[in-house]
């Protein structure tokens, strides 16, 4: 069938919708046909065969990936999405084809519920009552407020929520407002992320950094071994990761272990085993897997001894307590006096103490294993402390810095080095962790170093009073224990004034003072480059689609608006005397003196994307250092792997911890709070864990009709848990616990073990925050915690305790 002639059909002409929603009869005049669908109709029965063209885009949010789009365009509206027709797989040079959330891009560009005109806010926050008003006056309240606040305050009382909803694009990225605050003196920035926060930093304490091999060298392996790690759903699009696991595993013999508490899509079917593991507890079994290779004579003592410090006595810093090292840790002889037997750690993680036994010795015996582990078994309480655990699998066994092998970090890619649109340098160098930006506005001259993790000085001196939320849902919807969220935000002598910038009135757009509408990535010109690729990175020259509709304007020309109102000097540093489309060619330009056979601009145009071979076959993770630690040491004051970190070790001893908060210079086990123990809390028995899931990445896409109807949003609830509670497939239940309330349709599977329940995250919250706040649109972080890890100060939003009931 050929999709772009069997289309729709309507009698509603493209013209009057677009009048009928100037002045707020959208609906009306599609006679209850939803938009995009009417686009496509109109499209088809037009009668004057109006001119086509396609153009080459990309969908930039934040999976993974940055997937090409080719947009086919009449009567200035997309009627068809198209994906990579470029390449041959083949000959190693793989089509970028996006998924069904990339190929649903004309729903988003042409969704009724779109903003349309600047608008401020005229009840409380988060009612969502705001009134029309001009780009004048949006853009003067901005600067005037935004001068105040430097004025009374300083540049530390300003703060660039985290985000993206727009993400992977040079000018069209949430980070873009950095540059302009920089160009007036700074502010308050932070570091981590929600996604990241707690395996960044155990990784750094423990390498240095996160390299670690490509994907597609998991055709060199025996043995593949993932910790909570989900391509299949997290990356599912064709930019790199999911592609290449896909043709290793054809390519190769390798055995694949799933370990995961939910049967994921990366199994499916196709994988040896799924090992079902306690949300939380992966650290205790990567403990008892260490204890079978230690105690049955496979470590690799050659490599411990040359690469590592603190595996044994041998090499444990003078600084450091007798028997202060891994392998005292692991046998018994340590602090804790306790052996990390399988048997010991099977009543921990509900692992059976065989298939630990079994796993250990193939990860101990196959020559070489990759051990990967995902994002998720870090988003916990004491996640620090588990993605070090899980890397030691790798250490102790030598597979770091080999083909075939890994380091124990997620899959790492190649990167061409695009010239990015510079940010500037911040004149401030006080930092708050990603998470905590809620205790920022609440108490944010009470934040300190040692307890609230603050960089750059001993204190915070003021709290936020400015907040930018450029396509970023966090402000509400990301974040956890939203109720919190909410009541901190109805204060607004707190945070003074909070400016969105977005596509919808999402959840956290109804929170904002000022909201003005952007263009989408597809709607104007970038140059976008690849994220998670494999060996195959690649450039992106995407072109605007579609003239701006209504009101909607760049956010590079927003940004430009308010720096001229800052004055000639800011507006200098933030343009540089440069326009969208000259900073575009600009960095085109720069990128070809790194690659000269990257195609010029023009062609660019055309072509749509360069795509650009790894120099070598394969990303090997930490090679040069595996080849000589000598010429290049790693990032870590030994210059080698720090099993026991003496920094950690200080840091443990110095900062204030809250109960169950748990920093170790070794990497221990450590339950943490609201997690997994022999007496599980009788009021709320069940653990919680959250998930990417397919229908959305993060809250983007979330609006869109076809792909919520496709995956609905559900409650995975065991069998056994859900016969104890008379829960039956599709009953609605509410989800509760001290924080919140959520109603939602259950999912009976035994693809979840006994305990353990899941919610996709990202969906959109669809409750009364001034009623009995009782979420119906499945929203994760109505039940989620604001109390961060104990090192990174992250989001552990996996370590959750709830019940369920049907409604």
């Amino acid at each position: 069938m050929n999709i772009k002639n069997n289309v729709l059909k309507s009698n509603v002409s493209r013209r009057n919708v677009i009048k009928a929603g100037a002045t707020g009869g959208l609906l009306a005049a599609a006679g209850g046909i939803s938009l995009p669908f009417t686009n496509v109709a109109l499209a088809a029965q037009s009668k004057s065969s109006p001119e086509e063209k396609a153009v080459w885009s990309s969908c930039t949010v934040n999976c993974g990936s940055r997937c090409l789009l080719r947009l086919h365009v009449r009567d200035d509206e997309v009627y068809w999405v198209e994906s990579d027709n470029t390449g041959n797989d083949e000959y190693g040079n793989h089509q970028v084809r996006a998924c069904l959330r990339g190929r649903s891009i004309r729903r988003r560009m042409n969704h009724p519920d779109r903003l349309k005109y600047p608008m401020k806010r005229t009840g409380k926050r988060g009612e969502g009552k705001f009134e029309r008003i001009s780009w004048q006056e949006a853009l003067d309240t901005v600067g005037d407020s935004l001068r105040d606040v430097l004025k009374n305050y300083g540049n530390e009382a300003v703060h660039v929520l985290y985000g993206t909803g727009v993400d992977g694009g040079n000018i069209t990225n949430s980070n873009v407002p950095y540059r302009l605050m920089n160009a007036c003196g700074g502010f308050l920035s932070r570091y981590g992320s929600y996604s990241t926060a707690q395996i960044r930093a155990g990784m750094n304490y423990l390498y240095g950094g996160q390299e670690a091999n490509s994907p597609d060298d998991i055709a060199n392996t025996k043995l593949v071994v993932m910790f909570g790690n989900n391509p299949a759903e997290t990356r599912m699009s064709g930019g790199g990761v999911t592609y290449y696991v896909e043709q290793a595993r054809e390519r190769s013999n390798a055995r694949m272990i799933i370990i995961d508490p939910r049967y994921n899509d990366t199994a499916s079917g196709r994988e040896d085993e799924w090992l079902p593991v306690r949300p939380g507890t992966d650290g205790a079994l990567a403990a008892a897997l260490a204890y079978v290779i230690i105690t049955e004579g496979m470590v690799d003592q050659a490599f411990v001894d040359k690469y590592c410090v603190g595996y044994d006595e041998k090499t444990l810093p003078a600084s450091a307590p007798r028997n202060g090292h891994y392998k005292a840790y692991i046998l018994g002889d340590g602090k804790d006096a306790i052996a990390k037997t399988p048997a010991w750690a099977s009543k921990i993680t509900g692992v059976p103490t065989d298939k630990i036994i079994k796993l250990a010795r193939e990860i101990g015996q196959a020559k070489p294993a990759c051990i990967v582990q995902g994002w998720g078994p870090q988003r916990h309480a004491n996640g620090e402390q588990t993605v070090r655990a899980i890397a030691m699998l790798a250490i102790i066994t030598g597979n770091v810095g080999i083909s075939g092998g890994n380091s124990g970090c997620r899959e790492g890619t190649y990167d061409s080095g695009v010239e990015w649109f510079p940010m500037l340098d911040n004149p401030v160098k006080t930092q708050i962790s990603v998470f905590t930006w809620t205790d920022a506005i609440e108490r944010g001259a009470e934040m300190t170093a040692i307890r609230d993790g603050i960089k750059g000085k001993d204190k915070l001196d003021v709290p936020v009073k400015f907040l930018w939320c450029y396509a970023s849902n966090t402000l509400i919807n990301q974040h956890g224990d939203i109720a919190r969220t909410h009541e901190i935000l109805q204060d607004d002598s707190k945070c003074e004034m909070i400016v969105g910038i977005d596509h919808f009135m999402t959840a956290s757009a109804k929170y904002c003072d000022i909201l003005l509408p952007d263009l989408m990535p597809t709607e104007q010109e970038d140059l976008i480059p690849s994220e998670s690729a494999g060996n195959m990175s690649y450039m992106i020259l995407g072109q605007p689609a579609t003239t701006p509709k209504f009101e909607r304007k760049p956010i590079y020309e927003i940004l430009s608006e308010i720096a001229k109102r800052l004055g000639p000097d800011v507006e200098q540093r933030f343009t540089e005397g440069r326009t969208q489309h000259e900073w575009v060619k600009y960095l085109c330009e720069k990128s070809r003196e790194r690659f000269p056979d990257m195609p010029e601009y023009e062609e660019l145009k055309t072509t749509g994307i360069f795509k650009h071979k790894c120099p070598d076959e394969h990303v090997i993770g930490y090679k040069a250092f595996r080849d000589d630690p000598q010429a290049n040491p790693l990032n870590t004051p030994s210059g080698k792997i720090e099993i026991y970190s003496e920094r950690l070790a200080e840091i443990s001893e110095t900062w204030e911890l809250a109960e169950d908060d748990v920093i170790d210079p070794l990497p221990v086990y450590a339950a943490g709070f609201e997690g997994y123990s022999d007496k599980l809390n009788e009021k709320y028995p069940l653990q919680m864990t959250g998930f990417h899931y397919k229908a959305r990445t993060h809250s983007s896409y979330g609006n869109i009709d076809v792909l919520k109807q496709a995956c609905r949003q559900e409650i995975w609830i065991n069998p056994i848990d859900a016969k104890k509670r008379n829960i039956k497939q599709g009953d609605m239940v509410r989800v509760f616990n001290d924080r919140g309330e959520v109603h939602i349709a259950a999912k009976v599977t035994p693809r979840i073990i006994p305990g353990v329940t899941a919610m996709g995250q990202g969906a959109w919250l669809d409750a009364d925050m001034f009623g009995d706040k009782i979420d119906k649109g499945g929203s994760i972080n109505v039940l989620t915690t604001q109390r961060p890890s104990p090192l990174a100060k992250g989001n552990p939003q996996h370590t959750n305790l709830v019940e369920i009931a049907k409604l």
